[in-house]
């Protein structure tokens, strides 16, 4: 099975610091095949056969603390969920380096994302998915006010990409 591992963390500041090649041969070391990375922040497309996506999650964190000594959290998805994410997109993406999708490790919790006043993140706006939520920034990423809302109210782990990098990710997974 063909998967995107996306690390939360990785190169946002010197103590996080991993360079592609050290983060390919961690997965390479695990056994995994086709290993690709994309970018500096920590986003890598594999091949595991006979694994699931939590299976690679698991064995990707755990590798990395031994060998690496960083604790990020993985988030796996495979080739169908992360087409799925682009397909099911409820915004309009007006400027694609302003529109995200947090990639969340569980299902969200609906209720409790309901319940934030969109008051509190206008003009932000923000769309609940499977497993995905989608954010637009129309004033940029340099203080969002929707990301530490959402945060406060969730305990899973989660990373964020922006649509360039999603949709750039789904055409090299499928190439």
């Amino acid at each position: 099975m063909r998967y995107v591992a996306l690390l939360r963390g990785i190169n946002i500041n010197p103590r996080t610091r991993v360079a592609m090649a050290d983060l390919r041969a961690v997965l390479e070391g695990l056994g995994y095949t086709g290993v690709r990375t994309h970018l500096q922040s920590g986003n890598a497309l594999l091949t595991a056969h006979g694994r699931s996506a939590e299976q690679v999650a698991a064995e990707v964190e755990r590798r990395i603390s031994e060998e690496l000594g960083l604790s990020p959290a993985v988030i796996v998805r495979t080739v169908p969920e992360l087409r799925a994410v682009v397909e099911e997109n409820p915004l309009e993406v007006r400027d694609p380096v302003k529109f995200v999708v947090v990639f969340l490790a569980e299902a969200p919790d609906r209720a409790v994302l309901e319940g934030i006043d969109p008051a509190e993140y206008a003009p932000e706006e923000m769309a609940v998915g499977r497993r995905e939520l989608y954010m637009y920034f129309p004033d940029g990423l340099r203080r969002p006010k929707l990301p530490p809302l959402v945060e406060k109210r969730s305990s899973a782990p989660a990373t964020m990409r922006n649509w360039n990098t999603v949709t750039r990710l789904l055409e090299l997974a499928e190439g």
